[in-house]
């Protein structure tokens, strides 16, 4: 039975801003997330890519909370990570706040993730399966 379902569509120039500004990504993305290099001086292509990696996992962080019925409410943001599996698929991870309120809503549930990007948008769809 599906629970909820949410999808959000991120601008990737949006994040070229916090790509800039590393305190930016460290308010929004858990350690995780963030690449190597984010607080290195990177040239325009770099800052390109790590716009569009930005971009999907905000658009995921965003498509969660949607698909819970929340919005970003209850818990911090930070708390909703996307990792990748060894064949490179992301899924979600949950941690402190925001694994409480997930548990608590809907104990037992599975979160599906499917994310794709292009140069200039982001999108993200998570579907809560009880």
């Amino acid at each position: 039975m599906i629970f909820g379902t949410g999808i959000d569509l991120a601008k990737v120039s949006r994040f070229e801003k916090w790509v800039k500004n590393p305190d930016m990504l460290e308010r929004n993305f858990h350690k995780e997330e963030l690449l190597e290099n984010y607080r290195e001086v990177l040239t325009q292509r770099q800052i390109s890519s790590a716009s569009q990696h930005y971009a999907a996992r905000f658009a995921a962080k965003e498509a969660f909370s949607k698909a819970l019925g929340t919005g970003i409410r209850n818990f911090s943001i930070k708390d909703v990570y996307v990792k990748n599996d060894e064949l490179g698929k992301p899924y979600i991870m949950l941690q402190d706040s925001a694994k409480e309120v997930f548990e608590k809503l809907c104990p037992g549930s599975i979160i599906h993730l499917s994310m794709s990007h292009e140069k200039e948008f982001a999108i993200a769809n998570v579907i809560i399966e009880k």
